[in-house]
């Protein structure tokens, strides 16, 4: 794996994030130690508005401290308001087919952890920060997880407090609205310290450039979806749940879920289609009961892949023939996965 050597002579991993109690100021400390001045930087993410803004918070932070920062991300950047991020603010990242492996000397990952996606296995990371759960393979130089923040933004932005950073216009911006949205505007599970950056931010961010990108989600093609989908959807047990079938881009199932959640007869929404060979299904829970990545472990995990998530909202991601040997049938894929989700719920 791809940073061995580097540890050969470092100081023993972290396998089990930082105290709760810990100083943010004693963790900027101890990030500081993990690079130096001759370091080549790599961060990876899944390229969304709260990672984007995660990596370039941690970019600022390295600058001066290390010899370059690059931003990698595994996946396509499709969604009309995503592209509306990276073109106003300026996002200076690249797809991860791009990556030169001899130059890296060291590995971050934000706002995700390896086991989350199979094309982070490759990677031996250094740096993991990460608001998610904790997973079996996180272990790293430095790792700190905040599992009950609502935003890795939020995360960030204690850093740059700490290490006494002012941010710019544009990393502020890109903070207040990877906040904004992963919080779901404070609908979903979120903390004071969520609301403390968020607050701290505004002073900074530029509200202009966020009604931009908010009013750039709808695209022609991105209609018809949702007209598929309206027709589609089946209700039970208070969940909205819709088969798309093969979809382009994953990142419509995002936005569909979350598009049914707006029905005031819906708790639960899941959305669920095929991409490249591979089933996605995409949940949200609204009520007081329920915790959508445990459903999602519970139903998916035994099947491959990946699978998990927040209380609010959680994701699956699992070979198109692991459903298939339950389904029998391409044809019948939308019946076991109702039926399924109906027993589990």
């Amino acid at each position: 794996m791809q940073g061995d050597k580097e540890r050969a002579s470092q100081e023993p991993l972290m396998d089990h994030p930082f105290a709760r109690s810990t100083p943010t100021v004693e963790k900027w400390k101890r990030l500081l130690g993990v690079v130096s001045p001759e370091d080549v930087v790599a961060i990876l993410i899944n390229a969304d508005p709260d990672g984007m803004a995660s990596a370039m918070a941690l970019k600022r932070l390295f600058w001066r401290k290390v010899k370059r920062v690059s931003i990698y991300h595994i996946n396509p950047i499709r969604r009309a308001d995503n592209l509306a991020f990276v073109h106003h603010l300026k996002v200076n990242q690249q797809p991860i087919r791009k990556l030169a492996l001899p130059k890296v000397t060291k590995w971050a990952i934000v706002d995700s952890q390896p086991h989350h996606n199979e094309q982070f296995f490759n990677y031996q990371f250094d740096i993991i920060i990460d608001h998610h759960p904790v997973g079996p393979h996180t272990k790293a130089l430095f790792v700190d997880i905040k599992d009950d923040y609502g935003a890795n933004s939020t995360i960030m932005t204690e850093y740059l407090r700490a290490a006494k950073i002012k941010p710019s216009p544009r990393l502020a911006t890109a903070l207040f609205y990877g906040i904004k949205t992963d919080t779901d505007n404070f609908v979903r599970a979120s903390l004071a310290n969520d609301v403390n950056a968020f607050r701290y931010l505004y002073q900074y961010a530029n509200m202009n450039i966020i009604k931009k990108i908010e009013s750039s989600e709808m695209t022609r093609r991105t209609l018809a979806s949702y007209q598929f989908a309206m027709e589609r959807v089946k209700l039970f047990k208070n969940t909205a749940f819709v088969y798309m079938e093969e979809v382009k881009d994953p990142d419509i199932l995002v936005m569909i879920a979350d598009f049914f959640m707006k029905l005031a007869e819906a708790t639960w929404s899941v959305t669920a289609g095929i991409c490249n060979g591979t089933m996605i299904v995409i949940l949200r829970n609204a009520g007081f009961r329920g915790n959508a990545g445990r459903l999602a472990e519970k139903v998916f995990a035994h099947m491959g892949g990946t699978a998990g998530g927040h209380k609010a909202a959680a994701r699956a991601e699992i070979p198109l023939e692991s459903v298939l040997e339950q389904a029998k049938e391409s044809s019948e894929i939308e019946r076991f996965l109702m039926n399924t989700l109906r027993a589990a719920m």
